[in-house]
Parts: structure tokens; sequence; C-alpha cells
């Protein structure tokens, strides 16, 4: 055998060993007994992310010098694009608030029609308490808060993932006692309810949130004029009006 030959024969040989260790560590790629390749970053893609920073983005849109938006302020067509992931919270007690509207993947993650229902209900009771210590922030801050949720899975259904924010709003009477949010939940839902745990969160003042900056319409000082009132001028020409008899 030739030296070419030696090479070539030692770079199959490599190329096997590393084929038959990909195969143990990831099962095999066709989907036979050996197993499947899993996509461990599905979550983290953006497809589950991408709702609640639009979300995010469209309220802070609406952030001005006053303060929070307004909960009249909320048109559904800016969400158009979200509104199965989205909802509408109104304060009804301290740590205690129940969703107005709720949009149908949040149907579906409780298995049940949700307006009226409790924030809560989609929590772990260990995890209540955490979750009505974020609301209030959300309230008394005001403030912004993010969460990651998971759901333990057991017969019948897998262990789930899912993010939801916390975006404040004012009532009609100037309290902040609503919260726009968006709940995305990532892979199959399967038996519900599904209630989650806190696996991390992060609250941010509104205050922290540089307000968008009207514009003044104001002429620049380089091109200002004084303004005169406004005068009548002189009448230079006259109407003359020919009648035949």
């Amino acid at each position: 055998m030739t030296l070419p030959d030696v090479e070539h024969f030692r770079k199959m040989s490599d190329d096997r060993r590393r084929g038959l260790k990909m195969k143990t560590i990831f099962g095999n790629i066709s989907g036979t007994k050996l197993g499947k390749i899993v996509a461990m970053d599905r979550f983290d893609s953006g497809r589950t992310v991408t709702p609640i920073r639009q979300a995010e983005a469209y309220w802070t849109a609406l952030l001005g010098q006053d303060g929070v938006p307004a909960r009249s302020q909320i048109d559904p067509r800016g969400l158009e694009n979200i509104l199965e992931y989205t909802f509408i919270l109104e304060r009804i007690a301290p740590g205690l608030a129940r969703f107005r509207l709720a949009g149908s993947h949040l149907n579906k993650i409780a298995g049940m029609e949700v307006r009226g229902m409790p924030l809560t209900s989609f929590f772990e009771p260990s995890a209540r308490s955490d979750a009505v210590d974020v609301l209030e922030q959300v309230f008394a801050g005001p403030s912004i808060a993010e969460l990651g949720l998971v759901s333990g899975g057991k017969i019948g259904r897998a262990r789930l993932q899912a993010r939801m924010i916390l975006l404040p709003l004012k009532s009609d009477l100037g309290d902040v006692s609503r919260v726009l949010g968006v709940m995305v939940s990532d892979g199959a839902i399967g038996v519900t309810p599904r209630r989650f745990a806190v696996s991390d969160q992060s609250v941010r003042a509104v205050s922290d949130i540089p307000a968008r900056i009207r514009p003044a319409h104001k002429t620049p000082a380089g091109f200002a004029e004084d303004q005169d009132g406004f005068k009548r001028p002189a009448n230079h020409l006259r109407l003359v009006a020919s009648r035949e008899e």
C-alpha cells in the first residue's frame, strides 16, 4: 500500500470514529431507534422572545413625559400580530390582579377561558408569593417586570418553558392599576392546565427608561424673526362692477 493510500485509509477510519461518537452523543440523525437530534436552542432562537420585545417596543413608544401610558392609549391594531399572546390585567386589591382581556394562547395554556381569573392561577402554589411580589413592584414602582417560567413535565405532558412581561398602565382615573402583558410558551402544551414556577426574573423602574422626546416645533434661534401682529394690507385694487342698462 502506497503512502497516499495509507493516509486515505487513516482519514476514513477517523471519519467513521467521529461518526460513531456523534451517534452515541446525539442519536441517529435518521431518527431510528438510536434516537433523534433535539434542537437545544429552540427556546433561545428568538421565536418565543419576539412577541415580548414587540410589546415592550410598542409600550415604550407610548411612554411620554407624563409617565406610563394610559390604558386608553392601547390600540389593538398596534399589536395585531401578537394579540394571541397579549393580555390586560386590572388590579382589584393589593397583590391581586385579574385578567380583563386575554389572547387565545393563554386560554390554551390554562385549558379554559381565563378572563376574570387572577394572574396567580398560572403559577404553582409555591411560586404565587413570588408572582405577587413582582406584580406589586410593577404597580408601586411603577416598573417593568420580565419573568422566566417553567412547568414541570409528567405523564401526558413534557416540561414547558415560557416567558412573561408585565408593563404598567394608568387607568382612566390616573392611577397605575392596569398592566399590558405578554405570555409566550415554547413547545407542546400537552395536558392542561399548565402552572409554572419562576426560574428567573428582572424588574426595571420606569423612571430609568428614557421617555420619548416630543418635538417642540420651535423656530431655530439662528433663523428666528420678530413676529408682528397680522395687519390687513391696504387696498390697492378696487373691484368696479359695470351694469348695462
